[in-house]
């Protein structure tokens, strides 16, 4: 009864592997390098520290899957970007610009730096 038991379990792992592999994309690969190139540059929304390239969250793996469509769909990386700003904010850069919305992510870091030396 163990040995059947064993059996059933190797037999799900070795199914769950299997699927694995065929959920691989085999895209082109100038796609893939735009991908790589791309997603490192934008961040994941659950893991917050990791870029997109880099992280395994359900979530990254939906955004990344819909920025793989968009350029099969022959959209810039540029226009994929203001999608996904435009969608998300710009939290989901990696590098947000410096402006008027930003300059407490930018700048606040010193200005808490100053603010502390003076206090002490």
């Amino acid at each position: 009864m163990k040995q059947i038991i064993a059996l059933i379990c190797l037999s799900i792992c070795f199914a769950v592997v299997i699927i694995a592999k065929d959920a691989q994309p085999n895209e082109d690969p100038q796609i893939e390098q735009r991908m790589k190139n791309l997603t490192e540059q934008l961040r994941c929304l659950v893991c917050q520290n990791e870029t997109l390239a880099d992280s395994r969250a359900d979530l990254a793996e939906d955004l990344r899957k819909q920025i793989r469509e968009q350029m099969k769909a022959g959209k810039s990386d540029k226009e994929i970007i203001a999608y996904l700003t435009d969608r998300y904010g710009d939290f989901v850069l990696y590098k947000p610009p410096v402006k008027a919305t930003t300059y407490l992510l930018w700048f606040g870091p010193f200005a808490f730096l100053i603010g502390g030396t003076v206090v002490l």
